[in-house]
């Protein structure tokens, strides 16, 4: 079946994803997925993907090997990735850190092991197609096509169950049988605050029949996360056909994608998944011919984090200034245009065809009981398996890092993870038995967020971590409020002067204060939040912060104003630290030993990378 003739009812889907399954079986009996995500792309997956289509085509190969480019598996420690997938076994092998010289090997092997390419351990599994595994941490619902499917080929879509829950919602269901299996589930929202996602459409579905609206929240801005990036780059239509769902359950027939203009691939993958679902009839007027029409426009942001906020959104996509508002009332009641709006993230969108194909009873099964489902990380920073991480909400964070994640890079001590990007907390070793979900690393002066996860190790000082989070809000700062605009500049400042050596007592019990003041006083969460970082890196490492005030010191070596650089014992007198001093501060002849002049020293540490015999001391 053609996917630009439209379907004209259920059957006709159901037929079209019978016919697919039927030509995947019959097809070539090996296929290779190519990682093709922004970050794959980046990491010049390009060159392996044409060198294996060339192999292949050399090989004369092309019926035994199929190549299907996908969105990110999540392996971004190891691009460019590839999958090699033997349809008769369904066993998969993947290889890591691929060289387009390796496709001849590749190709030549098929689907066995490939002498010479890194084999890299599946660590996951796919509750909607198995039993979870007691041996892996990671579950799949949210990236269960990620990494799996073209994301440029409805037909991909559809032959793994694609458009089925809305074709069933459409056909079958009444609204408020849809918002009361959403309340049943329990699904949170996961763009931060973790509100029962069911509760906010009953809201929206309750108000008077007329002009309503469905936004997905793709304003993605916390440093270090790409969760959402890699779902519109990897699975488009999950999210196109949740949106019609939502639609459906509140009497919206209009859905607005709100995205930040920096993610190109992901913008160009929604546009062309739009024009599919509206050329198979699965978007616009009369879809499935159920009577119900509804279709999706995008809206670029301008990358400002406060709108990730619902109304600064919503005004944005109004053409005003990117502000939040008081609440209520709340954009339920009274949101785009002044017409009742719903607002969901994009992860919290692309949990729902699951849950309608399945089931709310399903969906609890997986998680905690205040937390059902799964959370999906960017785990980044000083980790050794570096990618996308979804888990069952109540896995631990040392599951996390020392498990999926395999534990610190170049075998560094762990020192703090900072979840919920800069409106979250870092926390420290003695917290890393604490469960995920909204409850626990709230009560921990963290929280949730989007599902940032940045790893720290020893070398790093949190003061200046802090102080990184807060240069972050002042700089996405709307600058509406006093508290957020004028607040957080007097705390960076004293922040600077902590990190300086200038800073003593008072203005550590200054800095409690006042951002505690933030935190009451500030009118939307951006603001709210923008101390989290200062308070929990206070509470948790007050050590560090009493040895910039009383010692002037930085433990970690960061604070360049605390740290001085000597020569030891072990110079012989090379002159390479004083030729490539930038301020000439090094004085000593050829073959003697040498000397920095602290008042001239800049603490550059030139001086340390440049010498071969470790003879500069950094203290």
């Amino acid at each position: 079946m053609s996917t630009i003739t439209p379907l004209k009812d259920r059957d006709a889907l159901s037929t079209w994803a019978a016919d697919l399954k039927t030509e995947r079986a019959s097809g070539a009996p090996v296929v290779i997925r190519v990682s093709m995500g922004t970050c794959g792309i980046a990491a010049k997956t390009t060159p392996v993907l044409e060198a294996l289509q060339s192999e292949i085509r050399s090989q004369q190969k092309e019926s035994q090997i199929e190549i299907v480019q996908t969105g990110c598996m999540g392996l971004c420690h190891s691009e460019p990735t590839i999958e090699v997938y033997d349809r008769q076994t369904q066993q998969s092998i993947f290889y890591g850190n691929v060289k387009p010289e390796q496709a001849p090997t590749l190709i030549r092997e098929e689907s066995s092991q490939a002498f010479g390419v890194d084999v890299l351990t599946q660590n996951w599994y796919r509750p909607e197609e198995t039993d979870a595994d007691v041996e892996t941490a990671q579950a799949r619902i949210v990236l269960r096509n990620t990494g799996r499917i073209d994301p440029e080929s409805i037909a991909d879509y559809v032959g793994t169950q694609g458009y089925a829950a809305l074709a069933n919602v459409v056909t079958t269901m009444q609204p408020d049988e849809v918002t009361q299996t959403m309340i049943d589930a329990g699904l949170r929202g996961r763009g931060g605050g973790g509100f029962p996602t069911g509760v906010k459409w009953q809201f929206a579905a309750k108000q008077p029949a007329g002009e309503k609206y469905v936004i997905c929240n793709a304003d993605e801005g916390d440093p270090g996360a790409f969760m959402d990036r890699a779902v519109l780059e990897g699975d488009p239509h999950a999210v196109l056909e949740a949106m019609a769902i939502s639609g459906f359950a509140i009497g919206a027939a209009q859905g607005v994608v709100y995205i930040r203009a920096e993610y190109p691939l992901a913008i160009e993958r929604l546009e062309l998944a739009i024009q599919q679902a509206r050329d198979c009839g699965l978007l616009g007027t009369n879809i499935l011919g159920s009577g119900f029409d509804f279709d999706i426009e995008l809206k670029y942001g301008a990358g400002a984090f406060v709108c990730g906020e619902e109304t600064a959104l919503i005004h944005s996509i109004e053409g005003l200034r990117g502000e939040p508002i008081f609440k209520p009332p709340f954009p339920a009641v009274e949101g785009l245009w002044e017409k009742p709006t719903i607002v969901n993230n994009v992860e919290t969108l692309a949990n729902i065809c699951a849950i309608m194909r399945r089931g709310a009873k399903w969906f609890r099964q997986i998680g905690t009981e205040k937390c059902p489902g799964t959370k999906v990380f960017a785990l980044a920073g000083k980790v050794k398996r570096v990618g996308l991480v979804e888990v069952p909400m109540g896995t631990t964070l040392r599951d996390i890092i020392f498990g999926v994640g395999q534990g610190i890079a170049n075998d560094r001590a762990f020192k703090a993870v900072q979840t919920g990007g800069p409106s979250g907390g870092c926390l420290k070793t003695e917290d890393l038995d604490t469960p995920i979900d909204y409850e626990s690393l709230r009560a921990l002066g963290s929280m949730m967020g989007s599902g940032g996860m940045i790893v720290m190790d020893e070398d790093d000082c949190m003061v200046n971590i802090a102080k990184y989070f807060l240069e972050f809000t002042l700089d996405e700062s709307c600058g509406r409020c006093t508290p957020c605009r004028i607040g957080n500049k007097r705390l960076h400042e004293m922040l600077v002067k902590v990190c300086s050596g200038r800073a003593d007592m008072r203005t550590l019990e200054k800095l409690r204060q006042l951002s505690d003041t933030i935190k009451d006083t500030s009118l939307c969460g951006l603001g709210q939040t923008s101390p989290n970082p200062v308070l929990s890196t206070l509470r948790q490492f007050r050590r560090e912060y009493l040895d910039h005030v009383m010692n002037h010191k930085c433990t970690a070596g960061v604070c360049s104003a605390l740290v001085r650089y000597d020569i030891n014992e072990r110079c012989v007198g090379c002159t390479l630290c004083a030729r490539n001093c930038p301020v000439s501060c090094i004085t000593g002849a050829p073959k003697e030993h040498h000397e920095i002049d602290q008042e001239r020293c800049i603490k550059c540490g030139v001086c340390q990378q440049a010498c071969k015999f470790h003879a500069v001391d950094k203290h």
